[in-house]
């Protein structure tokens, strides 16, 4: 039997979430100051963050970097009132942000992202495709890029449109080509084995 950890009993900050520190158990996300706890990804999903990641870490201009299944601040609310924090699968920010948070500690914020990339799993249909879209647009995000593992692989290439929110041209399969925020082009067959 698996133990399930004591949860705090409150509504969290983005200070207080940070402050339970690193967990290598559990995946958790901060959702209005609601501690959530989700299983871990299947292997095709990790297999297909792997060689994504792989992809775009060849292709990232200098002063970039991409980064997985890390916490990111969405700045959705006060500091000091109940916050939000995604754990993106794959997130691109500048290497700056990086360096703030090993001087000053604390995580990634939403105003770092250039790119953040879910990969759609069973359980996280809605969440991926309605939410985190509507959450992700609310932070700024510039792009959120869907991966759908359903044959053939698909890219959503969601971007900002002003107050209009996320907007998109719907699924790519095969190849993925932008010029946008970087220059970039992903191989999506294949991503999954057999």
């Amino acid at each position: 039997m698996t133990a399930v950890p004591e949860l705090p009993g409150r509504l969290l900050t983005v200070d207080a979430y940070v402050a339970l520190g690193e967990d290598d158990l559990y995946r958790s996300e901060l959702l209005e100051g609601n501690l959530v706890m989700s299983p871990s990804p299947a292997p095709d999903h990790m297999i297909v963050m792997r060689k994504l990641l792989i992809q775009l870490d060849e292709q990232l201009p200098s002063g970039l970097q991409v980064i997985p299944d890390i916490d990111v601040d969405l700045e959705l609310a006060p500091r000091g009132k109940p916050g939000f924090v995604r754990r993106p699968d794959l997130i691109v920010v500048p290497d700056a942000a990086v360096e703030r948070v090993r001087r000053d500690g604390g995580i990634l914020r939403a105003c770092d992202a250039l790119i953040v990339v879910e990969i759609v799993s069973p359980g996280s249909q809605r969440t991926d495709h309605v939410i985190k879209r509507g959450e992700y647009a609310d932070a700024g995000i510039p792009r959120y890029w869907i991966i759908d593992l359903d044959h053939p692989v698909t890219l959503i290439n969601c971007h900002l449109a002003a107050q209009f929110g996320y907007q998109d041209p719907g699924p790519v399969a095969g190849r993925f080509v932008t010029t946008e925020p970087f220059p970039v082009a992903l191989t999506l067959d294949g991503l999954l084995p057999g």
